[in-house]
């Protein structure tokens, strides 16, 4: 007998419009982009290496090598990581520059911590919003939303009043978002952001069995608030070099498949892949030495699938939470996957009228 699941993958791929087949079929992909190597960099912390060699972000080349990748694997855009220093200045504005040749979008995410993770002066970062306000405001590289969207990294470390101080004067020009990683917090500074972007690179399948429970958690506080929310999902994790204490297996790409799928369930406006190169924590799907391209594969694979479903894991096989069904909740009766089938088809049908 034919499975469920597999039928509505045929009926979907017959029936929907082939862009929705064929290209990225879900929310905008962004990918947090670094830009802090230099060559030196490479000699610390690092047990994997950039096929394209241990590189500099001074390197255009580079950029646009990477830009290039990443659009062929569905990703939308960076989410680069930056706070006002004449280096990483510089480096933004040569990403800004080879982004808008390549027709590729730019989002920020403010590094509102330092080294010791303790929070910046909030005047230094109320000047450096202002400063990207003045520089690329304007700019339609960065309008993702329509406007520049910036993610203040660290705003848990931050009260009300600094948050809304350092942001408010800039909300009119740019979407700010928090970085909270809970929804108690976000409705700490909920009056204060337009929306939340949590940056959860070292989430288990295997052993965190209500993450998913909570990205819902949070997209339904973020939403309430009328906020943007941006979802993360990640292909493993590993940073001991770096003080890190949890390892998370990439289990040859069904940990990003997983966590995708979470995501997905969580109704997000954007999802935050978790990372293209960051190579001290060991979530880069960049192509490396120990993976090759095997992650872009994986994500090209899962960023074109409308509605994925996964085989449940054995470890589950004894939790409340039912992993036979889809986690995206879709694998239930066949009445409501006909339902879907015809939702689906309805939407599109709307969105494809002149």
């Amino acid at each position: 007998m034919i499975r469920l699941s597999a039928l509505l993958a045929v009926l979907i791929s017959v029936l929907l419009p082939q862009s929705a087949a064929g290209g990225n079929a879900g929310p905008p992909v962004l990918a947090y982009y670094y830009i802090w190597y230099n060559e030196n960099s490479w000699n610390r912390a690092k047990t994997d290496y950039p096929l394209l060699g241990r590189y500099s972000s001074d390197d255009a080349d580079i950029m646009r090598r990477h830009i290039r990748a990443a659009k062929s694997v569905g990703i939308t855009g960076f989410i680069v990581s930056w706070k006002s220093t004449p280096t990483l200045d510089r480096r933004l504005a040569t990403l800004t520059g080879v982004a808008r040749t390549e027709d590729f979008k730019l989002s920020i995410i403010y590094q509102g911590l330092d080294f010791d993770r303790n929070p910046l002066p909030t005047e230094r970062v109320a000047t450096d919003l202002l400063r990207f306000e003045e520089r690329h405001a304007a700019d339609p590289v960065f309008a993702v939303f329509g406007k520049p969207l910036v993610i203040w990294s660290g705003t848990w470390k931050f009260s009300l009043e600094d948050i809304a101080r350092a942001a408010g004067p800039v909300r009119d020009r740019l979407l700010v978002l928090g970085s909270e990683k809970s929804p108690a917090g976000y409705e700490r500074i909920a009056s204060a952001v337009d929306g939340n972007a949590y940056y959860w690179s070292s989430v288990d399948p295997r052993r965190d069995k209500r993450a998913a429970a909570k990205l819902t958690a949070m997209s339904t506080a973020v939403h309430r608030h009328n906020g943007l929310w941006i979802a993360p999902f990640a292909p493993g994790f590993d940073a001991r070099l770096i003080d890190g204490k949890r390892v998370v297996d990439r289990r040859d790409g069904e940990t990003l498949r997983r966590q995708y799928a979470a995501a997905i369930n969580s109704s997000p406006d954007a999802l935050g892949l978790i990372s293209w190169n960051e190579f001290s924590e060991n979530s880069h799907i960049e192509p490396s030495i120990a993976h090759g391209d095997r992650y872009l594969d994986v994500l090209r694979d899962i960023t074109r699938t409308p509605t994925p479903t996964l085989n449940p894991l054995a470890a589950d096989s004894s939790s409340t939470d039912n992993p036979g069904r889809s986690p995206i909740g879709l694998a239930v009766t066949s009445g409501t996957l006909l339902l879907t089938i015809l939702l689906i088809l309805l939407i599109r049908r709307r969105h494809s009228r002149p």
